[in-house]
């Protein structure tokens, strides 16, 4: 059994691919949405976050022999506990991330290494600065630049309850809300710019797949200055950007089993 950690679109169709290749697993995802999306190929699925001890308890009495983790590139807590968990089950682990991207050789493009530094940054520009990041690290975004008459912050998420209330609750007015679900295309993002009259875009690398591009280009294409996250720097040992290199050592350390 091989437990699969999904977080993003592309992580949905290697989870698929393994079905079809005639692996047996359980995937793992923290929304009802992306349940209801891997369901709907017949993958058994949990949701909800999986603390250490969790993952290594679900995982025994699953009797995992491999975990494969393909959640988010920002997803550093349930990658840690991934690893952390197949060490103490003495299973292999393998990391699928999508391929990153380069951007740091434009001057419109700032890199920095996390959301704080993110925040700090856009603070020193001022303006109506776009955040484009989700609600998860919203509190540090918040704490730096809400109150600053100098600053507009336009905070960009999912259309859930759990969101708005937290907007809410750090003081997020609601005019600068914009509660949308992508993916959103160059001139999608490009209208909610001028619309805004934005100034500075706050992303993260996500790569290709996360949209990071259409973001991107439709900023640069109206001189917004862009703040880029760079992507957590995990050691996670075997990791692959392709689903091809990840079947190959999948096989190598869990050949397919026999269906009779």
């Amino acid at each position: 059994m091989i437990l699969f950690l999904a977080g993003t679109s592309d992580a949905r169709e290697l989870a698929v691919l393994l079905k079809e290749k005639g692996y047996p697993l359980v995937a793992t995802v923290v929304t009802d949405s992306a349940a209801a999306s891997l369901r709907e190929q017949e993958i058994e699925t949990r949701v909800g976050r999986l603390p250490l001890e969790e993952m290594v308890s679900y995982s025994r009495e699953l009797g995992v022999a491999v975990i494969v983790d393909a959640t988010h590139p920002f997803a550093e807590e349930a990658s840690k506990n991934a690893m952390a968990a197949a060490e103490q089950l003495g299973v292999p682990y393998l990391r699928y991330e999508r391929e990153t991207r380069e951007y740091i050789n434009h001057p419109l493009v700032q890199i920095v290494p996390d959301y704080e530094a993110a925040a700090l940054a856009a603070k020193e520009r001022k303006g109506v600065i776009m955040l484009t990041t989700g609600s998860k690290t919203l509190g540090v975004f918040t704490k730096h630049l809400l109150g600053d008459p100098d600053i507009r912050l336009v905070a960009r998420m999912l259309p859930r309850l759990d969101n708005m209330e937290k907007c809410e609750a750090l003081g997020v007015p609601q005019k600068n809300i914009v509660a949308m679900q992508g993916p959103f295309s160059k001139e999608l993002n490009a209208a909610l710019y001028q619309h805004y009259g934005v100034d500075v875009m706050i992303t993260k690398e996500s790569g290709q797949v996360g949209a990071v591009d259409e973001k991107l280009q439709a900023a640069l294409d109206m001189n917004i200055f862009t703040i880029m996250i760079d992507r957590p720097k995990l050691a996670y040992g075997a990791s692959f950007s392709s689903f091809d290199d990840v079947l190959v050592n999948l096989t190598e350390k869990y050949p397919i089993p026999s269906r009779g």
